[in-house]
């Protein structure tokens, strides 16, 4: 999926762009989003405000992300290997804001099964990304660090999207049964094992928010997923210091000639 420079410094703040009025347009018309939610509920249903928690500080890393790309100048060789790991997520940021943007539409008109599809898409995409793409983050890049909050809480709260769109789509009004409730601690638990501080926040945040959102509906499943909140709080801290994921001797982040060369600039 490899873009030039100069197609890369429209096209994220483009989609950035598209998605930001996409919000505005689910916020505002009526019915609205939280309307939508509110008709819709299901065993993931969320409490909706820790959605709306989570995209407003995600925004500004966005903006940040994007000032950054803009920024740096591919001709500086100091910033040119900065500059190639921001280009190369741009063609998946891309596609998970126009994805976001289009769920927003369907999910405004309540066609939940459609918007379903470009929640899975954006999902994929971004888990596709931060396992198989993303290089480990270098602490002394600006860029780095950015790239790395900005994909990865896209990824964290696509999980949430992913099993909240399905619930209302296909299983409105309906509880969590016990494969369900085993699946969803082992899949959470097996993330959490595999995950840094970010993704793995990202996570616990979502079974917060699940927790939350269920105790007007199920406390017995509410209790259940706030458990598996602490559970995976603890994975992930456990595994993180025990062995740091950053640059470091075990965090598999070897620096190029040109990161030596910005770290002595």
């Amino acid at each position: 999926m490899g873009i030039s420079y100069s197609t890369a410094k429209w096209m994220a703040p483009t989609s950035f762009l598209i998605d930001f009025a996409a919000q505005q347009y689910g916020m505002l018309s009526t019915p609205n989003m939280k309307t939508i939610h509110d008709r819709n509920l299901s065993f993931f249903s969320p409490q909706p405000f820790f959605i709306a928690g989570f995209f407003f500080p995600q925004q500004l890393f966005q903006l940040a992300w994007l000032y950054r790309l803009y920024k740096l100048d591919p001709k500086k060789p100091g910033e040119r290997s900065e500059l190639d790991q921001m280009v190369d997520f741009v063609p998946y940021y891309s596609v998970g804001n126009l994805c976001i943007a289009t769920w927003m539409v369907f999910w405004n008109a309540e066609r939940l099964d459609i918007s379903n599809i470009f929640v899975v898409i954006n999902s994929l995409t971004q888990l596709y990304y931060i396992t198989a793409k993303l290089p480990a983050m270098n602490t002394n890049s600006t860029s780095s660090i950015l790239t790395n909050i900005v994909s990865k809480t896209f990824a964290g709260i696509g999980v949430l999207d992913l099993l909240h769109n399905g619930s209302v789509a296909f299983a409105k009004d309906q509880p969590a049964t016990t494969t369900v409730k085993a699946l969803t601690g082992v899949g959470f638990g097996l993330a959490s094992v595999a995950s840094d501080w970010i993704f793995g926040g990202c996570l616990v945040y979502d079974l917060v928010a699940l927790a939350v959102g269920q105790s007007a509906l199920d406390g017995g499943w509410s209790k259940i997923l706030g458990a598996y909140a602490v559970g995976c709080a603890a994975i992930v801290g456990a595994k993180n210091l025990a062995r740091p994921p950053y640059n470091g001797p075990n965090s598999g982040y070897s620096k190029t000639a040109t990161d030596e060369m910005q770290d002595r600039a």
